[in-house]
Order: C-alpha cells, then sequence, then structure tokens
C-alpha cells in the first residue's frame, strides 16, 4: 500500500480525485492538504471536509494551507465559473461536522514526510504553493519524498487559462518554478493527456441512477462541469478527469508513458507567465529534473477510475 498525501483546491475534479484515492485499496491517504485555486482557501478547506463527509472517511486528517500566492498577487479570479459558487458543482452539501487540524499545510507535509521518509507520495492537484513552503522550511524533505506527482502544467498543448499556462501553474507560477527546480522527484501530469480522458453524462448517469448520497453528489457536481466544458468546447461531449489522472499514475503508473524532460516555469512573461516549457530538443541541452507524462491508455484508466468509484462507494 502506498502512501499518499493530496493536496488539493477542492474544486469538482478534485471531489472526484478524492473519491478515487480514498476508495482505492492501493493507496493510504495519510492527509489532505489544501489551499487557494479554485476558490479562496476557506472554502476549499470546508469543500474538502463536507466531501470526505459524504465518502464517510472523516478520520483522514485535512490541514488548511496558503490562502495566496507565494510572492505576488493573485494572477486570476476563483473559477467559480466553472466549479459553482460553492466550488463544488452549486450541491450545496451540508456543513461539515468536522474542521480541520490546527497545522498548517505546510508543516503537516514536512511531519508526514519526516515520519515515513522516502515512502510518501505527494499528489498535487492544485498550486504548488504548500510544497513550496515546505520546501523553503526544511529543504531536506526534497530527499525524503519518495515522488511528487503534479496535475499541472501543458508541454506540448494549449493551456487552459491562458493560450500556454495551465491553471495550477498560473496559480503560482513562482511555487510551481521552486518546486520544479529543487531536485524532487516529479511525474508531471499536464493537459498533455488529462484532456483526453473524459467523462460522459452516460457514466454520471450510472451514478444518478444509484439513489445514493454519493451517487447523487458525483453526477450532480460532474454535470455541472460538463456544462462548464460545453460552453467553452461545445464539441468535446464531456469533462476531463483532470485530478483522478493524477491519482491514477499513482495507483498504476502503467496508465501513461512518460518521458524525462527538463521543464521550467516563465515567471517574467507577461503573455506567457505561467506556461511550462519543456526542453524538446534532441538531443535535449539540459539535464531532465521531472518525467512528463506524454500519452495516456484512456479507456483502461476510465474504466478503472468507475470501477473504484462505483463498487467501492456501492454505487
Amino acid at each position: 500500500m502506498k502512501y499518499v498525501i493530496l493536496d488539493v483546491d477542492t474544486g469538482i475534479d478534485d471531489a472526484l480525485a478524492l473519491a478515487y484515492a480514498i476508495q482505492s485499496p492501493a493507496l493510504h491517504v495519510l492527509g489532505l492538504t489544501t489551499s487557494f485555486g479554485n476558490h479562496v482557501v476557506d472554502i476549499t478547506t470546508e469543500n474538502t471536509l463536507k466531501v470526505l463527509e459524504i465518502l464517510g472517511a472523516t478520520d483522514i486528517p485535512v490541514a488548511k494551507g496558503a490562502g495566496k500566492p507565494l510572492l505576488r498577487s493573485p494572477l486570476k479570479a476563483n473559477a467559480t465559473h466553472i466549479h459553482g459558487e460553492d466550488g463544488i458543482g452549486n450541491t450545496y452539501l451540508p456543513q461539515p461536522k468536522v474542521t480541520a487540524i490546527d497545522q498548517h499545510a505546510s508543516d503537516f507535509i514536512i511531519e508526514q514526510v519526516r515520519k515515513y521518509p522516502k515512502q510518501v507520495t505527494l499528489i498535487t492537484v492544485a498550486s504548488q504553493t504548500n510544497l513550496a513552503l515546505a520546501i523553503m522550511k526544511d529543504p531536506e524533505i526534497v530527499s525524503l519524498v519518495k515522488r511528487v506527482v503534479i496535475m499541472g502544467g501543458a508541454v506540448t498543448v494549449p493551456g487552459n487559462v491562458t493560450p500556454v499556462a495551465e491553471a495550477n501553474i498560473y496559480t503560482d507560477p513562482e511555487a510551481a518554478e521552486l518546486v520544479f527546480q529543487s531536485g524532487i522527484p516529479i511525474t508531471l501530469v499536464g493537459l498533455d493527456v488529462t484532456m483526453q480522458t473524459l467523462l460522459t453524462k452516460e457514466h454520471t448517469q450510472m451514478w444518478r441512477e444509484s439513489g445514493t448520497p454519493v451517487g447523487k453528489f458525483l453526477a450532480s457536481c460532474s454535470e455541472f462541469y460538463m456544462d462548464a466544458y460545453a460552453k467553452i468546447n461545445p464539441y468535446l461531449g464531456g469533462c476531463a478527469l483532470h485530478d483522478p489522472l493524477a491519482v491514477g499514475v499513482v495507483i498504476d503508473p502503467s496508465f501513461v508513458q512518460a518521458s524525462p524532460m527538463y521543464v521550467q516555469v516563465d515567471t517574467e512573461g507577461s503573455a506567457s507567465i505561467g506556461r511550462t516549457i519543456g526542453d524538446r530538443r534532441n538531443p535535449p541541452k539540459q539535464s531532465p529534473n521531472m518525467d512528463v507524462c506524454l500519452q495516456v491508455d484512456v479507456n483502461r484508466f476510465v474504466s478503472h477510475f468507475l470501477q473504484q468509484v462505483i463498487t467501492k462507494n456501492n454505487i
């Protein structure tokens, strides 16, 4: 069983990723850390607690983290047009009965990595701010983390928040660049692969017909997400499983094919800020600092995601 910490800005696809990770027999979720991004950090933390409650997993600790970027003012507003005013598809789940622990997310990361040296995989599906803060506080964790699997970036494809930048990297470019250059082992799960993994209304109809609270919630928030996607790209036919794929890569790395590559983040451009720039020259001029996912076994991953979430939640 793999020890993991999920760093989230819960969000709809974060909620799907949480359901996937928590229900996976391959993973032991040590805790969840939260940050700003899809909504302000107070709301993303509350949403994380709400999702844990509906999943029956309130024993998993939640540590609230960064409320703003590392060095700059926020570059973008909250993504309520994609995720809803409440951040999870306007599902308005009941207020959670549990609360976050009294520890900053960065300190929780340091504590767990030191408790389980070279055993903890960090799955970061939000900005890299909490991890950057942890590295700044305790640089030794770079050699103690087993791996960081980042849902972020767009190395070979267009961005989704600007023509070249993906949202999680754009949210805090300096934090991402600090993590990228830190020497920590990284697998980058970007739009290069996540945009190929679609959840459709045929899938959500199965959840809705289950009649269970989890099924209804997953269907409702996912369909809100799909409708938001349709306004941007009416031909897509569903919503991308961005954050769940990062979880899937930890469960089964063979879902993707990755290539070693040197990648840096543009922190100074105007039109290009937040761009993830990979050295794709042949031969490359810089040594790789991460593995970049470039191909995905779509059918096998989506089937596994649906099977795990559906069977484990008795949907």
